[in-house]
């Protein structure tokens, strides 16, 4: 994924070392077992993006982010982190950021225990914060969940709905971006109408993030993504780019039909990419990613001018750059 806007924002880099530390002292317990497997993820890194966007929404205005608005955006990281143990169950996934998954290294039950533990942790931080973010959080955990559900029921259903899809990455990815969004409006004071200018970025940058990471999964390299490409079809999670091929009718339509429906070989999964690849579904996809970015933008109108708000309205592009650079 680019490297966003965000973090060539002045004093960027300290905020997110304070990120850091504070993710890393938001799972210490008096138990050495389970720290060691509720800190596993977030010990091996990653973009801390949610927490990073509640920061830089904070900033529109100028104000450095305030202990509290990092603490916000920990609770949506350890929502994402907990979310990410259970999904390492529901696909046996044996690796996430290159080490062992939780599941793998401990075990099925100690992975759904630690997922609650973070889900825990993440609700415990919203509540020290109001009532607001708390419920705020706990809704947002309630759409991550039917998102997932709304992906699983179309499983391997090569007539699944493109209203499906749609709803599914509102729910399991968008929804978590505006909601970190939101929490840096909220703990930051800001009245209601930037709140929900911010809200909206959120949930639009999210989906282009997820449209984004769909096409990447169609188009990338084995060695970018670190998997063979076209995993989602493999595993019957068809995305933006495979409907739209589907949608498009014709021979290449009916030949990717039939190969779809059930777990590919390789050989299908060749030519399932090669159809959809080359037959406008990818090109259909992004531009409805460029649908969002410019709604993303949009969103930005009304906040004020100020280095923050320039890193929001330049972000939605830097991921698309992602896929065109």
């Amino acid at each position: 994924m680019a490297q966003l806007p965000f973090f060539s924002l002045p004093g960027m880099s300290a905020d997110v070392d304070r990120i850091e530390r504070a993710l890393t002292e938001s799972v210490r317990t008096s138990d050495a077992y389970l720290d060691e497997i509720a800190s596993h993820l977030i010990v091996a890194g990653g973009k801390r993006l949610r927490p990073v966007l509640t920061v830089v929404a904070a900033q529109i205005h100028g104000a450095p982010a305030s202990d509290d608005i990092v603490q916000g955006g920990i609770a949506c990281e350890l929502v994402q982190t907990g979310s990410l143990y259970h999904d390492d169950v529901m696909d046996e996934a044996p690796t996430r950021r290159g080490v062992e998954t939780v599941n793998a290294k401990w075990g099925n039950l100690q992975a759904i225990l630690a997922g609650d533990f973070l889900l825990s942790r993440a609700s415990e931080i919203a509540a020290s914060l109001g009532t607001e973010v708390a419920g705020l959080l706990a809704r947002t955990i309630g759409r991550l969940c039917e998102g997932q559900i709304e992906e699983l029921r179309h499983t391997y259903n090569a007539a699944r709905p493109e209203s499906s899809y749609l709803a599914s990455i509102a729910g399991k990815t968008a929804s978590l971006y505006a909601t970190s969004a939101r929490i840096g409006g909220i703990v930051a004071g800001f009245d209601r109408p930037t709140i929900d200018a911010l809200t909206t970025y959120g949930e639009s940058f999210g989906m282009v993030f997820q449209i984004v990471d769909d096409l990447l999964d169609i188009t990338a390299t084995e060695e970018a993504l670190g998997k063979p490409a076209g995993h989602d079809m493999v595993e019957g999670v068809y995305t933006l780019p495979v409907l739209r091929t589907l949608q498009a009718g014709g021979i290449a339509a009916a030949s990717l039909l039939d190969i779809l429906g059930k777990p590919l070989e390789p050989s299908e999964r060749e030519k399932a990419l090669e159809i959809v690849r080359t037959r406008g579904g990818v090109a259909s996809a992004f531009a409805t990613a460029e649908e969002w970015a410019a709604t993303a933008v949009a969103a930005c109108e009304p906040l004020p001018a100020s280095a923050a708000t320039d890193a929001l309205r330049a972000a939605p592009a830097a991921l698309l750059a992602t896929l065109h650079p």
